[in-house]
C-alpha cells in the first residue's frame, strides 16, 4: 500500500521530465528500478545515500546529476546491480542508461555540449618548453617556481592553474634572467665554443667518455680542440656528481690539463648540484690543441655508501682573451634577424617592430595587434634613447614585457559571448593550434602550425599535423607527462623506498647492487617508452595490458633476469617476454609496482585502488571516517601474510563493502614485492592470487588479470583511458554532459581495433577540445 501511494506521487513528479529518450518512465523505466534497484536503495533502504522511492525528494534527485551520473556509471561498468544479484539484460541495462542520458542529463547526442574551460597559465613543464623552443634557452622552472596543483591527476587543469603575488614576482625575475641569456645586448664579445662532454674520450677505452667516469679508477678523458688564433684561453668545465642519493665519504682529485700541463686541480666528492664548475686559464697554439680531464682516486666510500661518477656536461673554451677577436655570439641572428640596427630613429623603430612582431606572435600564440606591437617598439626606442644604452637593450626590455604579460603566461582563447552559457562556437584556428600543441609536445606551436592556423586550413589537415607532431621528438613531451601523471612514472626516480628492510639485508651496498638511482630511471623509461612505441607503431591500446613484451636496457634486464639480453646500458630495446615469463604488461612492470606501494612493504589496498581508478574507471567511494589502519591488525597478529590481514580487516562490516572491490585485484599482485621483484611466498605461506572482479570474472595472478582486463572489461578500459586523455588535454575534469563525447572515442575505438592513433584522433575531433561554450550555469 504504501508502495503504489508513494509510487503515485513519483509518477506524477516524473511526467515533469522532458522526454528526449523516446522512452515512458511509467512503462519503461520504473518497472526497471523497482526489479534490480529496489532491494538496496527504497523501502528504507539506502545504500550509497541513494534513495528511489521518495517522491518529496524525488524531483531534487532528478536535478543531482552527481549522483545519476554514478548510477549511470555503475550499469555501464556493470558493477550494479552486484554480482551476486539479478541481473537485467543487455538491453534493459541500455533503456535505462538512455534514459539518465537523454532525459536527466538532458544531453544531445548528436551536439555534445562542449562544456567551459578556465583560462590556463603555462604549468612548470610548459613554460620551460615554451622558452627553450622561443628562445633555445634552458630554464628549469621546477628549481625557480613552486609546485603546480594539480586537478583530476593532472597539472594541466585551469581551475587550479592560479597565480600569487609570489609567483607574479618569480614571473618578473624569470623574465630578465631568460632574456639575458636569449637577447645579446653588449655587441660583439669574446668568442667562446662549446664541447659536449660526450666528446671527450679515453685513450685507452674509446666507449669511455667525460659523461660517465668512477671516482674508483684513475680515468683520463681528452678532446682535441682547434684554434685559429695563438694566444691565452679561459676554458671552463661544467660537471655533476651522481651515483648516490645520499652523502657519500667518496672523493676524488680532478684535474684540468692543457697538452699534458695541469691548470687546475680541485677536490670533488658527493654533491647534489646540478652543475658545477671547474675553471682555468691555458695558452693555446694555431691548429690542433689537446684538452684534458683527469680523475684521481681520493677517498673510498665508506661501508654501505654508494659509489660516485663524475659526468662532464660542457666544456667552454674562450678566447683569446686579449680581444683580438671579437665576434657577435651565436644567438644574435636568433633575435636580430638583419643584424645590427640602422642608424636613423625611424628605421631603428620599424626594425624593433619587425624582431617584436615576429617573438610576440609566438610567444602570444597568435598575430599580436598593431597598438600592442607599437607599444612594445616604443618601449624599446625609449631605452635605445638614454644616455649609454643600445638598441639591443631596448630589445631586451620590449621582450621582458612580452614575457610578464597575461598573453603569454595564460592560454587564453577568444570567446564571442564569454559570459553566455547558451553560446557555443568552434575556437579559432590559433586556439586550436595552441591546444593541439600543447596537448601532443607542451609546448608552443610550431612555424607550421601557425601558417596553417593564419591560412585557416589547420582544421581540414588535424590528422596529417598529429601525425606529423607524433612523430617529431618534441612529442617525448607528451609521453613524460602524460604518462608520468596517469600511471605515476614521475614519481619513480624519487619515491621513498626502503630496500633494506624490503629486501631484508642490513648491507647497504648490497641492497644498492638490486635497487639504485640507475634502476629508478631504467623501469621509468621502460614504461614511457613502451607507452612511446605504440603511440609511433600505432599499435594496440590494449597492449597496455597485456603485451608480450617490453622495453628494457640492461640496467633493468638485470633487475628482472632477463639473462638472455644483450642490449647496453642507457639503450632501451624491445625484447619478446617468454611464453612462461612472469612479466606482461603495464601490471607487471617496475614503475607501476613501486609507485602502489610503501616505502617497506606492499599495498594490495593501494595497487587495487589504483586499478579501479586507472584502468577501469570506477573509483571506489572514499573511505567512512575512523576505519582503522590495516597496520593495526598487523600489529596485533604480526605473522599474518598480507591476504591474511586485509581478510581480518575485512571481516569488519564498515571496511567490507569497499574491500571487496579492489582487495582481490591488488592481492592479484602480491607476487610482486614492494620494488616490483618476483616472490612465491610471504612469511612463509604461499601467496595466493586468484579472485573475481566485482563484475564476475574470475583471474588468477597478474599477467591474467590483465588479460581479462583487456578481454571482458576492455570497453571499461577504453572508456577510463578516453577520459583521463580528454582530462590533459582539454584542463577540466570530464562532467555528466561528457558522456555522449566519450561514448563517439570509445565507438571509434571499437570499431578501429584499439589503436593508439585513433583514441588521438578522438580527442583533438571531439566537441570539448574543438569548441567552448560561454561561462556560467548550463543551459537546459
Amino acid at each position: 500500500m504504501l508502495r503504489a501511494f508513494t509510487y503515485a506521487l513519483l509518477l506524477l513528479l516524473a511526467d515533469d521530465i522532458v522526454a528526449q529518450s523516446g522512452l515512458d518512465f511509467r512503462k519503461d523505466i520504473q518497472p526497471l528500478l523497482e526489479d534490480y534497484c529496489h532491494d538496496c536503495h527504497a523501502d528504507g533502504a539506502k545504500k550509497g545515500d541513494l534513495e528511489l522511492d521518495q517522491p518529496s525528494d524525488f524531483k531534487e534527485l532528478l536535478n543531482s546529476h552527481e549522483k545519476w551520473l554514478a548510477v549511470w556509471r555503475n550499469l555501464r561498468a556493470q558493477t550494479m546491480p552486484p554480482a551476486k544479484k539479478t541481473q537485467p539484460s543487455e538491453a534493459e541495462r541500455e533503456k535505462i542508461m538512455r534514459w539518465i542520458e537523454r532525459d536527466v542529463f538532458q544531453v544531445d547526442p548528436a551536439n555534445p555540449d562542449p562544456g567551459r574551460v578556465t583560462i590556463r597559465r603555462l604549468n612548470r613543464q610548459e613554460y620551460s618548453n615554451t622558452i627553450w623552443d622561443l628562445f633555445g634557452i634552458k630554464f628549469d622552472a621546477t628549481e625557480e617556481f613552486p609546485p603546480d596543483d594539480t586537478g583530476y591527476g593532472f597539472d594541466t587543469i585551469g581551475d587550479v592553474l592560479s597565480i600569487s603575488p609570489l609567483l607574479m614576482e618569480k614571473y618578473i625575475k624569470a623574465a630578465e634572467s631568460i632574456v639575458e641569456k636569449a637577447v645579446p645586448t653588449k655587441g660583439p664579445r669574446i668568442p667562446t665554443s662549446t664541447i659536449a662532454g660526450s666528446s671527450f674520450r679515453s685513450t685507452e677505452d674509446k666507449k669511455i667518455t667525460g659523461t660517465r667516469l668512477v671516482f674508483e679508477k684513475q680515468q683520463r678523458v681528452e678532446y682535441a680542440q682547434s684554434t685559429k688564433r695563438f694566444g691565452q684561453y679561459k676554458v671552463t668545465m661544467e660537471f655533476a656528481v651522481s651515483g648516490s642519493m645520499e652523502a657519500s665519504a667518496h672523493a676524488a682529485d680532478i684535474r684540468l690539463l692543457g697538452h699534458g700541463a695541469e691548470f687546475n686541480r680541485a677536490e670533488i666528492g658527493w654533491d647534489n648540484r646540478k652543475s658545477i664548475y671547474l675553471s682555468a686559464k691555458m695558452p693555446l697554439k694555431v691548429g690542433d690543441n689537446t684538452l684534458a680531464v683527469e680523475l684521481i682516486p681520493k677517498r673510498e666510500p665508506e661501508p654501505g655508501e654508494e659509489p660516485l661518477r663524475l659526468n662532464i656536461k660542457r666544456v667552454f673554451v674562450q678566447g683569446p682573451m686579449d680581444g683580438s677577436e671579437w665576434k657577435y655570439p651565436g644567438n644574435y641572428k636568433r633575435i636580430f634577424i638583419d643584424g645590427p640596427p640602422p642608424d636613423t630613429e625611424g628605421e631603428r623603430h620599424e626594425y624593433a617592430r619587425d624582431i617584436l612582431r615576429r617573438i610576440a606572435d609566438r610567444a602570444f600564440r597568435r598575430p599580436v595587434d598593431d597598438t600592442t606591437l607599437d607599444r612594445l617598439a616604443d618601449l624599446a626606442i625609449f631605452v635605445d634613447n638614454q644616455p649609454g644604452q643600445l638598441f639591443e637593450k631596448g630589445i631586451a626590455h620590449a621582450v621582458t614585457a612580452i614575457l610578464v604579460s597575461p598573453r603569454f603566461l595564460f592560454r587564453a582563447e577568444i570567446q564571442p559571448e564569454p559570459n553566455n552559457p547558451g553560446k557555443i562556437v568552434n575556437i579559432d584556428e590559433f586556439s586550436l593550434a595552441s591546444r593541439l600543441s600543447y596537448f601532443l609536445w607542451n609546448s608552443l606551436p610550431d612555424e607550421r602550425l601557425f601558417d596553417l592556423a593564419r591560412k585557416g586550413e589547420l582544421r581540414k589537415n588535424l590528422r596529417a599535423e598529429v601525425d606529423r607532431m607524433l612523430g617529431d621528438g618534441k612529442s617525448t613531451r607528451f609521453v613524460e607527462n602524460f604518462v608520468g601523471q596517469w600511471l605515476q612514472t614521475r614519481d619513480v626516480e624519487n619515491v621513498n623506498v626502503d630496500v633494506r628492510r624490503i629486501l631484508r639485508t642490513r648491507d647497504r651496498r648490497a641492497a644498492s647492487r638490486v635497487f639504485n638511482y640507475n634502476i629508478r630511471r631504467a623501469l621509468r623509461y621502460e614504461t614511457e617508452t613502451f607507452f612511446r612505441h605504440l603511440l609511433k607503431e600505432n599499435e594496440r591500446v590494449l597492449d597496455i595490458l597485456d603485451a608480450d613484451y617490453t622495453f628494457v636496457d640492461r640496467h633493468a634486464a638485470r633487475f628482472y633476469g632477463f639473462d638472455d639480453f644483450k642490449g647496453i646500458y642507457g639503450r632501451y630495446d624491445r625484447y619478446a617476454l617468454p611464453a612462461d615469463s612472469k612479466r606482461g604488461g603495464i601490471l607487471t612492470q617496475g614503475s607501476f609496482l613501486i609507485v602502489t606501494s610503501y616505502p617497506t612493504r606492499t599495498s594490495p589496498v593501494r595497487r587495487g585502488l589504483f586499478i579501479l581508478e586507472n584502468i577501469l574507471g570506477t573509483p571506489a567511494p572514499p573511505a567512512p571516517p575512523d576505519v582503522p589502519e590495516l597496520e593495526e591488525t598487523t600489529n596485533q597478529q604480526r605473522d599474518l601474510t598480507m591476504a591474511q590481514a586485509l581478510e581480518v580487516h575485512r571481516s569488519k562490516a564498515l571496511c567490507a563493502s569497499c574491500h571487496s572491490r579492489f582487495d582481490p585485484l591488488g592481492l592479484a599482485l602480491e607476487n610482486y614485492n614492494a620494488l616490483g621483484l618476483w616472490r612465491d611466498t610471504d612469511r612463509g605461506s604461499r601467496i595466493e592470487t586468484g579472485g573475481q572482479l566485482m563484475t564476475g570474472e574470475e583471474f588468477n595472478g597478474a599477467k591474467n588479470l590483465g588479460q581479462v582486463l583487456a578481454t571482458e572489461r576492455k570497453t571499461d578500459f577504453y572508456r577510463c583511458l578516453s577520459e583521463k586523455l580528454l582530462t590533459y588535454a582539454i584542463g577540466r575534469g570530464m562532467e555528466y554532459y561528457d558522456t555522449p563525447t566519450i561514448d563517439r572515442i570509445v565507438a571509434q575505438l571499437e570499431r578501429e581495433d584499439g589503436k593508439m592513433r585513433s583514441l588521438i584522433y578522438g580527442v583533438v575531433e571531439s566537441a570539448p577540445f574543438q569548441k567552448r561554450r560561454g561561462d556560467g550555469e548550463r543551459l537546459k
